[in-house]
């Protein structure tokens, strides 16, 4: 959760943009495009969006996962319903939390991240490496960040709202602002699996 009204200064995230455009990819295609909303543009995306979830809300669930990594997501959403003190059975709690990724969290600032749809695999990497350098540098300056996937189910709404062209595919979203400290959640140290168990060093 961010604090929606202390605003962003352009000039951070004008610093911030230009230093996460080094970030490399391959054959310097740079495959990363975005669109930011802010002010009354924003208030009008959230307003859509709200109204698309609540008109169609998602099937959220596992999606996007294969079978076999479900038990992660299930895993992380207890341990984030649970910093919010919200108890499994209290589905009416979940929706509300849920509701606040259509919100950008609240924050001032609302990205969406795209890619042209001809490039593939290799180049989402570089989206990837784009990103991560762009919130390594939003937090150096004192600013927080949240990639989000959930916008994603509503693709038509985005374009509409930010005229994004039909030939970017629309990979994320991505919240910028100041953290609200206050929020419990907002301080959860979500666990990571030992190196052992993602990387494998051959040396025979």
């Amino acid at each position: 959760m961010f604090l929606p009204d202390k605003a962003v200064p352009r000039e951070l995230l004008d610093e911030a943009l230009a230093l996460a455009m080094r970030a490399p990819s391959n054959s310097n295609t740079q495959p990363w495009q975005v669109f930011f909303a802010t002010g009354e543009r924003r208030v009008r995306l959230v307003d859509a969006l709200l109204t698309a979830v609540d008109t169609t809300p998602p099937a959220v669930g596992t999606a996007g996962l294969p079978p076999r990594f479900a038990h992660l997501r299930r895993e992380a959403g207890a341990q984030v319903y649970g910093a919010m003190g919200i108890a499994r059975d209290d589905a009416a709690g979940r929706w509300a939390a849920q509701r606040r990724n259509w919100e950008f969290f609240r924050a001032p600032v609302a990205g969406v991240v795209c890619m042209h749809r001809d490039f593939g695999n290799v180049d989402a990497m570089g989206v990837g490496m784009f990103l991560q350098t762009l919130m390594l540098a939003l937090n150096e300056r004192g600013l927080g960040s949240c990639v989000q996937v959930s916008i994603g189910f509503y693709p038509d709404v985005l374009r509409e709202q930010l005229s994004i062209p039909t030939d970017l595919t629309i990979l994320c979203g991505i919240s910028i602002g100041y953290v609200d400290e206050a929020f419990p959640a907002n301080h959860l140290d979500t666990p990571r699996n030992p190196v052992s168990e993602n990387v494998v060093f051959l040396d025979d």
